[in-house]
């Protein structure tokens, strides 16, 4: 990846520890706990007279496990990982389940400045 708001985002969460990180989606099976991130919107920084030299992207994480705590505490773990790579959180923490996986959830989106 080039200079992108995923890539800041894929390298901060390489030092959470014991925690493998996706882009999307996991893949079946994945050992838990675990993290997916993805593009989901931004802040459109162009105007007339052309594009600017600085970008804006919205990302969303997700932190998955087999429990609630644990689902929790990895959230923070990323949620502080990610500012202190100068990404800021949009809000608080949102909780989710999957019925049919069992799985606890918790999602978060952050928004993130670049130069590209």
């Amino acid at each position: 990846m080039a200079n992108s708001a995923e890539a800041i985002i894929a390298a901060a969460l390489k030092g959470v520890s014991g925690v493998t990180t996706y882009p999307d989606v996991a893949p079946s099976g994945a050992p838990r706990p675990y993290l997916t991130y993805q593009a989901v919107g931004g802040q459109d920084t162009n105007d007339l007279s052309g594009p600017a030299d600085l970008e804006n992207q919205r990302i969303m994480v997700k932190a998955w496990s087999d429990t609630r705590a644990v689902t929790i505490a990895t959230m923070r773990a990323a949620r502080a990982a990610l500012v202190a790579a100068g990404a800021l959180p949009i809000g608080a923490p949102v909780s989710e389940s999957e019925s049919d996986t069992k799985l606890y959830g918790s999602r978060l989106d952050f928004s993130v400045w670049f130069r590209p």
